[in-house]
């Protein structure tokens, strides 16, 4: 990874994100809003932990046919990234409650979809959110040699055919974090000295992580056969579970940034990046399917990324009331809003993207 941090451009003579920010603030002023979540994200965390836990439970309890089993697991996956997307997403970026300890509590909810915290808020509110779509400095772009997210990614023959093979890797997502993933972020980051808020002590850090893999393990895999399932069916489940969040999160997560109108700046001889971090954020993020109530409400708002990106201590329950403020004043000032209409529309971008970015290696 490249560790010459980027700066961005100071030059806004746009003033866009100043006048974004007053209307955003206005907004919320003139109709006495927190900007924090509210009953209905607290519903909706009923909700998607409803979803996630009860088949659990239920696979626990009772004697049920192969295939029964197999579609409950996949139900728990599909609450898996529910609860990812609409309550540990929130609690991380502290804007699931004004209370700090609701957000630590509710943040720390992935400890039991696989992930860490410390290297969560890292990768993804330090990284991602500051350096989008920067290769080097963006991780979510991201994939070992096997997928090229970028332009500027170094090419190779296979990935003329990752538009067909990418959306069997997108399910290893989840599964990978559980794994892997997380060892070797925390030995990167902490070496790195890299952190969100509170610096810890390495010990902690890495005490906590082992302590909470262990946990896990117990929870998905231990106890199932404990209480009597076959080790074949609970790691069959195991992994039916996670191949279903996997795919689910990584897809959401692509058609935020990996399609083919968002940009992949690259800094100048000086280090600097042409625009201003706001508006960079409107150059490499894209919105979809902003009508749609389903997926509004399942991806936790997350179809409204340059939202998302531009005000991530916002809960994701304003995205549809703040977006046409944000539209509106980018298209006074004459800055791209990047929008696709359906999901549809959106996945068939990202993956006509790979396409074009695996036979064409001289793109720059």
């Amino acid at each position: 990874m490249n560790t010459t941090t980027p700066v961005f451009s100071k030059n806004d003579n746009l003033k866009f994100f100043r006048t974004l920010n007053s209307r955003v603030n206005n907004y919320f002023k003139e109709n006495n809003l927190d900007k924090t979540g509210n009953w209905k994200l607290h519903l909706k965390t009923i909700v998607m932990f409803t979803i996630f836990l009860t088949p659990y439970f239920i696979l626990l309890a009772m004697d049920m046919p192969f295939w029964a089993y197999l579609l409950l697991n996949v139900v728990i996956g599909i609450g898996m990234a529910g609860v990812g997307m609409n309550v540990m997403h929130d609690g991380n970026h502290g804007s699931y409650s004004n209370k700090s300890w609701v957000n630590k509590i509710m943040g720390g909810s992935i400890y039991i979809l696989a992930g860490n915290v410390y290297n969560w808020q890292v990768q993804h509110n330090v990284l991602h959110h500051t350096y989008t779509n920067i290769l080097g400095h963006d991780e979510d772009l991201e994939a070992g040699r096997i997928l090229r997210f970028s332009k500027t990614a170094k090419w190779y023959r296979f990935h003329k055919f990752q538009h067909y093979y990418s959306i069997f890797l997108y399910g290893l997502l989840t599964f990978n974090w559980a794994i892997t993933t997380d060892f070797l972020q925390m030995k990167r980051y902490l070496k790195r000295n890299l952190s969100y808020g509170e610096f810890k002590k390495p010990a902690i850090r890495w005490t906590t992580l082992i302590i909470t893999k262990v946990i896990y393990f117990s929870i998905w895999l231990v106890l199932p056969i404990v209480m009597g399932i076959s080790w074949w069916k609970v790691v069959l489940g195991f992994l039916v579970m996670h191949y279903t969040a996997g795919v689910i999160l990584s897809v959401v997560f692509q058609l935020a940034h990996v399609v083919e109108d968002t940009h992949n700046p690259v800094p100048d001889e000086n280090g600097e990046i042409e625009n201003t971090w706001a508006i960079h954020q409107l150059f490499t993020t894209a919105n979809f399917a902003p009508k749609n109530w389903l997926v509004n409400y399942y991806t936790g708002g997350l179809n409204h990324q340059i939202e998302h990106h531009i005000f991530p201590n916002i809960s994701h329950i304003h995205y549809g009331k703040i977006a046409e403020i944000v539209k509106q004043t980018a298209k006074e000032c004459e800055l791209p809003y990047y929008e696709f209409k359906t999901t549809r529309a959106a996945i068939a971008s990202h993956f006509k993207h790979l396409r074009e970015l695996g036979r064409q290696p001289q793109l720059t």
